[in-house]
């Protein structure tokens, strides 16, 4: 392991790790009020590290739902991780082997991919090794200690800590996208589409998972035309 390249992903993943802690206390919070144990709540969050397929499950769980119907919410909810994989596994290239592709997709989050695309140096195993381990961390001991002391908060502030989650992607985002027109379009026709499903007749009737694929692939593709890549590009 290249521990300049890991201290690196550590380095750059450090707000990840706040923001995380933040929004998983929350998580272990409402998992505790609604009947699931510490023990159950820490290990969904290390297994899982996704916090919209966690939230969701929860309402899954409280209803007492089939099976299949909490498969289908977490298809369709975490679909867009299918989305960021292929996009990373091509900025990877052959660097990374079979293991390492396996061990980086379970820490692909929203906010992880956004730091690894926007890293203009190669990725390293051992920058995104460093990249995951505090992110990791931080959701799991923020729900964790979320789910210890949830009787104790009242519901209006573990609901004020989802919103870190939102702000700390804000954050990471817009810097980028101030230096680069492709990944500003692409950023305003995903929040356009994403309006559309929200307030547009018909429209809002889709789920909040899906409507997120769809605005994805939307975007993408526009700006694929918008912006196509040369062939020297692709080579580099």
């Amino acid at each position: 392991m290249h521990k300049k390249e890991f201290s690196a992903g550590l380095i750059a993943s450090l707000p990840v790790f706040i923001g995380y802690f933040s929004v998983s206390f929350g998580f272990g919070t409402m998992a505790v009020s609604l009947g699931i144990s510490v023990f159950e709540a820490t290990l969904i969050s290390f297994t899982n590290l996704t916090s919209a397929g966690q939230f969701a499950g929860l309402t899954v769980i409280s209803e007492a739902a089939l099976l299949f119907d909490m498969f289908l919410t977490q298809l369709i909810i975490n679909s867009r991780y299918a989305l960021m994989s292929l996009a990373l596994g091509q900025k990877m290239g052959d660097r990374f082997g079979l293991g390492a592709r396996l061990a980086s997709s379970f820490v692909i989050t929203d906010e992880i991919f956004a730091l690894a695309m926007a890293r203009p140096d190669p990725l390293t195993v051992s920058y995104m090794l460093g990249l995951g381990v505090l992110p990791i961390i931080g959701w799991t001991a923020g729900t964790f200690l979320g789910a210890l002391v949830g009787s104790i908060l009242p519901a209006s502030l573990a609901t004020a800590l989802g919103v870190a989650l939102y702000g700390m992607f804000v954050a990471i985002v817009v810097p980028q996208a101030l230096k680069s027109r492709p990944l500003l379009w692409v950023s305003l026709l995903a929040i356009f589409f994403s309006c559309l499903f929200q307030w547009g007749p018909g429209l809002k009737e889709v789920s909040s998972g899906l409507s997120i694929v769809i605005s994805t692939v939307l975007a993408s593709v526009i700006c694929a035309f918008m912006f196509p890549i040369s062939d020297e590009e692709v080579e580099a």
